[in-house]
């Protein structure tokens, strides 16, 4: 038995491909290179979902903008015991409210929910006035939009869109399997979409970008870098934003964030100096990792530039992971509807290694 269940193949899809050995991510037929920085995020949710729902609109974007208004008047009151959750506890809260269904209007209210509530959330708890979603926006727009309070830039907009596709979906991780395991049940979109946040709240997952933010503010400047990250090593901790389950090789969401990063600096000049200083921060520790664990493949992966584009653009640390479901949503309804429509009642096998019945006496 595989620990993990690495090597495990559980399901067949036409979703995505991830190959870790060649460091190659494809998105139904396309490369995250070909999609990334290119497409917006309604047309990604479109290219997963296609073939999967009757009636879906050909350009998903009026209809998403549609769903979001619908999301947000049926919110209701934000209440204290909701506001005093993370804001990943409390969008689950409120995604919990939302009806269980298969059909393309629960898909798209599933997809605007987090894009919905994290903003929501983070306004009420800062006691600002929450800022309804604006339907002929795109998306992405709309989010930063509602957090804020104010229009976003294209700059803004379209690093954010580059975030959100680059994570839209990424084979069988821990996520997308229990939206599987709950849709291959009939439970419901809903259902299957709650099992995916509550999978990716756990820091081994989605909430890894976080601590990158306060690895660089512990290091503080270039020159202090080797320094630091050499006694974190000598103490036993991890390096974050490097390393990943599946990935031999440098994590292709990597490099894709990290040119969104460096368009977003050129475009607005939000973090020069810091976008400099990461890139800093990174020489030093892929120096210091080849030197000590020459073995280990350790390159650095999605979470290193996550931390970074999601802090330029004024998301609070905090929501992060939240952040993370607004793309891999796409990705938890598409696996659960292909589930849904061609798999069975997901129910391995498990091996008893207690102890055996004692006779008695």
């Amino acid at each position: 038995m595989s620990d993990g269940l690495d090597g495990v193949v559980a399901a067949e899809t036409v979703l995505s491909d991830v190959d870790g050995l060649a460091g190659h991510l494809v998105i139904r037929g396309y490369t995250l290179d070909d999609l990334a920085g290119r497409t917006r995020f309604e047309d990604i949710a479109h290219l997963l979902f296609d073939g999967f729902f009757e009636d879906m609109p050909t350009d998903l974007a009026p209809a998403l903008g549609r769903a979001r208004a619908a999301v947000f008047a049926a919110m209701g009151p934000l209440d204290a015991g909701l506001l005093a959750l993370t804001p990943v506890e409390a969008m689950r809260a409120l995604t919990a409210r939302l009806p269980d269904g298969d059909d393309v209007e629960t898909a798209l209210k599933l997809l605007a929910a987090p894009a919905v509530f994290i903003p929501a959330v983070v306004r009420a708890q800062a006691g600002q006035s929450l800022a309804p979603p604006d339907p002929s926006l795109g998306h992405s727009a709309d989010i930063l939009r509602m957090l804020h309070g104010r229009p976003a830039t294209a700059a803004e907009a379209d690093a954010l869109d580059a975030y959100l596709v680059t994570v839209s979906d990424h084979g069988l991780n821990a996520s997308t399997f229990a939206a599987r395991v709950v849709a291959s049940t009939q439970a419901g979109l809903t259902s299957a979409v709650l099992a995916g946040i509550s999978a990716l709240k756990g820091p081994l997952h989605g909430g890894a970008p976080g601590p990158v933010i306060d690895m660089l503010d512990g290091i503080g400047r270039p020159e202090k870098a080797r320094a630091w990250l050499e006694a974190a090593l000598d103490r036993g901790e991890r390096l974050m934003g490097f390393g990943h389950r599946i990935y031999r090789v440098r994590d292709p969401r990597a490099d894709v964030l990290k040119a969104a990063v460096r368009r977003l600096s050129k475009s607005s000049g939000v973090l020069p100096g810091r976008a400099a200083f990461a890139e800093a921060v990174e020489a030093a520790a892929l120096d210091i990792l080849r030197d000590r664990k020459p073995d280990r493949p350790l390159d650095i992966n999605v979470e290193f530039y996550t931390a970074l584009l999601l802090e330029a653009l004024a998301f609070p640390t905090a929501t992060f992971t939240g952040v993370f479901a607004m793309g891999r949503v796409a990705g938890w309804i598409a696996h659960a509807r292909e589930q849904l429509v061609g798999g069975r009642l997901i129910r391995p096998q498990s091996r008893y290694i207690g102890p055996q019945p004692r006779r008695a006496a």
